[in-house]
């Protein structure tokens, strides 16, 4: 019987490694610790054997474990989670939850209205955006294709310079081939990930942390919206939409001046 490969799972200094962005560790490990927090052992390996061989990753991650960034889990402790990331949704004090319960109905009343949301008091206190439509890139996150190519096709009528993903695994791929977007706008439901989840993770990452984000949902539960809400979504834009209520929300987003 062939040996059984090691799971391998971050360390809170894997963790803050990749999430500090540590100037100490090297790149190519900061790239795995980063593809190891958002989709996991399995995930990881998908995405890895891209570009590197196997046998060179199963050593790379045997010297991360020596020095303490990741960690190998026993067989009988693994779980789905050590496979692929699990969700970390933020704990909330009794009065947070009850102000982000009347937010997510206020916001659920705006989309039911208007097809948007705006998270205003995050807005409030990000600086303008000195970059015209045509200079700035949107990443859109969407697995579906008919709705990815509704939503290339009108970010760029409005000028927007436009990215595509299909999966959490193309966004990261992206974002490590080609570096962050003006704006993500990410859909909520993925083939290997969720994007609530995507959007936690984002928001812990030092350089990464202020990144706009709008979700792009079907989803209009209260609920849905709250978590979106607590994790640190800029705005929210209802399937289906039009490419004037899109392109409004991310002008918005971004506090471009209006066309």
């Amino acid at each position: 019987m062939a040996d059984r490969k090691p799971v391998y799972r971050l360390t809170e200094s894997g963790r803050s490694a990749w999430e500090s962005e540590d100037a100490a560790v090297p790149s190519d490990y900061r790239r795995i610790l980063w593809l190891m927090d958002f989709q996991g052992h399995r995930g990881l390996a998908s995405a890895m054997l891209n570009s590197i061989s196997r046998g060179m990753l199963d050593d790379w991650l045997a010297e991360m474990a020596e020095i303490g960034l990741i960690e190998e889990v026993p067989e009988g402790e693994q779980t789905v989670a050590d496979f692929a990331s699990a969700d970390r949704t933020l704990k909330l004090s009794d009065l947070e939850r009850k102000r982000l319960k009347q937010d997510a109905q206020a916001a659920s009343d705006s989309l039911a209205a208007s097809g948007a949301f705006l998270a205003t008091h995050r807005l409030s206190a990000r600086a303008a955006a000195r970059k015209a439509p045509g200079d700035t890139t949107i990443l859109i996150v969407e697995d579906d294709p008919d709705q990815l190519a509704l939503a290339d096709l009108r970010l760029t009528m409005a000028g927007y310079r436009v990215r595509v993903a299909h999966s959490v695994n193309g966004f990261l791929q992206t974002m490590l081939d080609d570096g962050a977007p003006d704006l993500l706008l990410l859909d909520v439901s993925l083939p290997d990930g969720d994007g609530f989840e995507v959007l936690a993770k984002l928001r812990r990452h030092q350089a990464l942390g202020s990144l706009p984000v709008v979700m792009l949902t079907a989803m209009r539960e209260p609920a849905a919206i709250g978590k979106g809400l607590a994790l640190g979504a800029d705005g929210y834009v209802i399937k289906p939409y039009t490419k004037n209520v899109v392109a409004d929300v991310i002008r918005r987003v971004l506090k471009q001046e209006a066309p």
